[in-house]
């Protein structure tokens, strides 16, 4: 199969939530992914931090050791479970050729999981950023990553995001749904601008969340080589080892800005107004609160 067949990407639904046609036509392999009980899994919606929290996490798992994170790209190193294009590659067969403890990495909504990750009660992190900055590099996203359908206009892409008909699917379905599955499973519930405003507080709370303690100087490390400077200049973590017919970075660079409040320079007044009342009558009955800028 040649990439042209499959770029770009049509999307399908799967149980209502439209995703890649290659993933849905290979859903058996997603649902049927055989989770251990010492895999952590970092779920996201897309363009949330996931990149971020992934690399913080490999420097855990390596006490820290900054050239053995450099060992392959990111995306090889904490595959993307549900990720299957035939004859490319496949996130779930990569998964089962790698050793103990796993790091899994999704963005499948809470009622997607392949039931053994509840089954096994894997420890999950979470991370969620506020919806306006998220659909502002979600658009960037489409535009440079050939596997999206074309976005279109700023304007035109807005709209789909917000009735939830773009890849992956509603936002606030998304966040809503692993904030209530956090009563009864242990997920660790992190947000994008907690972690931007104090790193080093975020990370605390991870390492306690994965019972480990490292003593001031790995920290200060690990925070030092997961600040946005260094990773945009990591080829290892900047997606810049993907090939640029799948990722043009001069269209805009996988990691543009990874700043709260960039939704200000993008946003018209009448975008905003209607995007709030949506937002407002979406999120409505829920103890789930974003800050969208700090």
């Amino acid at each position: 199969m040649e990439k042209k067949n499959i770029f770009p990407q049509e999307l399908v639904d799967v149980h209502g939530t439209p995703l890649f046609w290659t993933i849905t036509e290979a859903w058996s392999q997603v649902e049927g992914f055989e989770a251990k009980p010492d895999d952590l899994l970092i779920a996201t919606y897309p363009k949330s931090g996931t990149t971020w929290v992934s690399e913080i996490l490999d420097l855990i798992y390596n006490n820290g050791d900054v050239e053995k994170c450099k060992r392959d790209a990111i995306f090889n190193r904490i595959p993307l479970m549900e990720l299957i294009v035939p004859e490319f590659l496949n996130g779930v067969k990569k998964l089962e050729e790698m050793k103990s403890p796993r790091l899994v990495k999704t963005h499948l909504p809470v009622e997607l999981l392949p039931p053994s990750l509840w089954k096994n009660d894997c420890k999950m992190i979470y991370v969620a950023r506020n919806a306006k900055d998220v659909a502002v590099s979600y658009y960037y996203f489409h535009k440079m990553a050939k596997m999206f359908p074309e976005p279109g206009t700023w304007e035109e892409f807005l709209e789909e995001y917000m009735t939830g008909k773009v890849t992956y699917g509603s936002w606030y379905n998304h966040v809503k749904g692993w904030w209530e599955k956090k009563k009864d499973y242990r997920i660790l519930y992190l947000f994008y601008e907690d972690m931007k405003e104090d790193p080093k507080g975020e990370l605390l709370k991870i390492l306690k969340f994965l019972e480990k303690d490292f003593p001031e100087e790995i920290v200060n490390k690990i925070l030092y080589h997961t600040s946005f400077e260094i990773m945009k200049d990591n080829p290892t973590v900047n997606y810049t080892m993907v090939p640029e017919d799948e990722m043009n970075h001069k269209i805009s660079p996988f990691m543009r800005k990874g700043i709260s409040g960039d939704w200000k320079n993008h946003f018209t007044v009448a975008q905003y107004e209607r995007f709030e009342k949506y937002y407002n009558q979406q999120m409505e009955g829920t103890t789930l609160k974003f800050r969208s800028e700090i």
